[in-house]
Order: C-alpha cells, then sequence, then structure tokens
C-alpha cells in the first residue's frame, strides 16, 4: 500500500512538471513569435531574412534604420519590461498571500512614476537620473508600507498593508497631478506619455540598465522561488519550515522592486501587467510548481501582445498601456465581486 501510494504521488509530480514544462515552453514560442513580429510589422513590412541581416549587422537602406533604431528599442523594451512586472508582481502576491497586493495598486508603481516624473518636469534630468530616481522613489514607498503595516504589537498585516498602499498610491497621484499643473507645457506631454505606459521613442541605451536588472535580479526570484512558495503558506509554518522568512523576504522585494522600478523608468507604469500576469501563470501552470518564470512570460506576451494591437488594430494608435488598462480593469472588478462574495474584502 505504500509504495502504491509513493507512485501516485511520484505519478502526479511527473504530470504537473510535465504540465509546466509545456505551458512554459508555448509561452516562450508565442513570446519568440511576437518579437518576430514587433521587428517585421510597421509602415514597412520587412521580409524575414532583411531583419535577420540587419540584426547580423549588415547594412540595407531604409530597413537598417527601421529595425535597429525604432523597431529593436520597442522590442526589447516591451520584452523586458514585460518579464520585469510579470514576475514582481507574481512575486508581492504570492508573498502577500492577496491578488490585489501588487505593485500597481499597493503603490509602488506609482512611488517610481511620481519620483520620474518629478525629475522629468522639475529637473529635467537626463534618463539615468529618471531611473536612479525611479528605483529609489519604489523604495522608499516600499519602506513606507512595511512601517505604516505594522500594528501596535508590532507584527506585520497584510490587510493593513494592501490598505496603507491603496492610500499612499491616491496621495502619490494627487503629487503627480500638482506636478502636471505646475510644469512646464514643454515638458508635460512627454510626462503624460510617459504616464500612459508607452513603448515610443525608446533607445537602445535607455534599455540596457533594465536588461542588467532583470538578469541579475530574475535570478534571484526564481532561486528563491521554493521560500516564496513556503511563505505563502504563512509566517509561523515558514519559520517552523526553517525558512529564514525576513531573509528570503528582504530578497524578494528588493529584486521586484528594482526591477519594477527601472522598467517604470523606462516603459512608464504599463497598467495591469504585474496584476494579471501571475493569477494567469498561475491557472495554466497549476499548483506544485514555481509559476515565477511562467508569469514573466505572460508579463512579455500582455506587453508584446498589447502594443501590437494598440499599433495596428485601430484606425488611431494608442500606447501600450491603454490597451493592457482595457484588458484589466474588467478582470479587477470581476475580482472584487468574487472576493467580496467569499468575504475575503
Amino acid at each position: 500500500m505504500k509504495t502504491q501510494t509513493m507512485e501516485w504521488i511520484a505519478a502526479g509530480k511527473r504530470q504537473r512538471q510535465q504540465r509546466w514544462l509545456m505551458i512554459t515552453g508555448s509561452l516562450v514560442l508565442l513570446a519568440i513569435l511576437l518579437c518576430g513580429a514587433m521587428l517585421l510589422l510597421g509602415h514597412t513590412i520587412y521580409p524575414v531574412f532583411d531583419v535577420i541581416r540587419v540584426l547580423l549587422g549588415e547594412q540595407i537602406q531604409g530597413a537598417t534604420f527601421a529595425i535597429q533604431t525604432i523597431r529593436l528599442p520597442r522590442m526589447l523594451s516591451g520584452l523586458f519590461a514585460g518579464f520585469a512586472f510579470g514576475i514582481a508582481g507574481n512575486t508581492f502576491q504570492t508573498m502577500l498571500r492577496n491578488p490585489l497586493a501588487n505593485p500597481n495598486v499597493i503603490g509602488i508603481t506609482t512611488g517610481s512614476s511620481a519620483a520620474a516624473v518629478f525629475c522629468i518636469i522639475i529637473l529635467q534630468a537626463s534618463n539615468t537620473i529618471v531611473s536612479i530616481a525611479s528605483v529609489a522613489g519604489g523604495l522608499i514607498t516600499v519602506l513606507l508600507l512595511y512601517i505604516f503595516s505594522r500594528t501596535k504589537r508590532s507584527s506585520f498585516s497584510i490587510g493593513r498593508l494592501i490598505l496603507v498602499g491603496i492610500g499612499i498610491q491616491a496621495m502619490l497621484n494627487a503629487v503627480i497631478s500638482y506636478l502636471l499643473l505646475v510644469g512646464g507645457e514643454q515638458d508635460i506631454p512627454a510626462a503624460l506619455r510617459w504616464l500612459s505606459g508607452s513603448l515610443n521613442g525608446i533607445r537602445v541605451e535607455d534599455v540596457t540598465p533594465l536588461i542588467m536588472a532583470v538578469l541579475i535580479c530574475a535570478p534571484i526570484v526564481v532561486l528563491f522561488g521554493k521560500h516564496l512558495s513556503i511563505l505563502e503558506l504563512g509566517e509561523q509554518t515558514a519559520t517552523t519550515l526553517g525558512v529564514h522568512t525576513d531573509q528570503a523576504r528582504m530578497a524578494l522585494i528588493l529584486s521586484s522592486v528594482c526591477m519594477i522600478a527601472l522598467a517604470t523608468a523606462v516603459t512608464g507604469p504599463i497598467a495591469f501587467v504585474a496584476f494579471l500576469a501571475g493569477p494567469i501563470a498561475k491557472r495554466l501552470v497549476g499548483v506544485g510548481f514555481s509559476n515565477a518564470i511562467p508569469a514573466g512570460l505572460v508579463g512579455v506576451n500582455l506587453v508584446l501582445g498589447a502594443d501590437l494591437m494598440g499599433q495596428f488594430a485601430f484606425e488611431v494608435r494608442y500606447p501600450v498601456g491603454i490597451i493592457t488598462g482595457m484588458i484589466g480593469a474588467p478582470y479587477l472588478i470581476y475580482l472584487l465581486i468574487r472576493m467580496n462574495q467569499k468575504g475575503d474584502l
């Protein structure tokens, strides 16, 4: 009987592993196809072989400028920003055991946005300064969230964190509105375009810090993926199982905030990607394995797919953040209704 039970457990694990590999592979394939479409499509549709030749360094009149200067930075920013938003949003939702506890809702993205808008409008700073300020703004917001989320008994409260985060987000949105009111006329269009979440006008050098952040921080999140799953069981259970909760939580938070802040600095706060990626990945992959990488890939596909839709599906071209907002807002309403029915609100 014991042997048969062990065989059932092993068979179930193999089945979940095969599902994880199949879903992750499918998401990778879809991301590759969308990246290819980003490079091929535009005012002029270039053949695949011309795109490959340009990427290999060959000069082709017209195609070289369009692909290297416009389409490649746009694709890279969507690829790495989508992965950053997806994996970081999933980290916060899993660690805090609440789908509402994502960087968009609890104010982390807004903190990065407020710092970046201040640099754009008031200081008229360079992209490097904007990136540094965005990271600093996100970290300060996390610190404020942690301080105000502690109860009188010095215990950490997830429900209080979400409420405090919503309040901080409202305050920071007011700050952003004030900055737009006092800003110069020449700076406001750029700030508004950035706030809507857009891949327009991004240069390769702008994406470099984001690429480095994702390559450094994403492996840390994946490495702590096992601890993240245990943290989802609760503070006491995680401590009982031998997890150093403070160290694990600090590593996960710092890595996630760094990716979110730099992604926000490059593309602006693309709406609802961090909110949608984790639940979609969890529904696709199921339980038993970490869905950090699938969540990042879902984020990639959401950003790239929404950007292509915004460019070609309508008569007027819309920034990617408008399209993801149209997708994410109904899901947020559905989630709130569902949580209210379950008594989670």
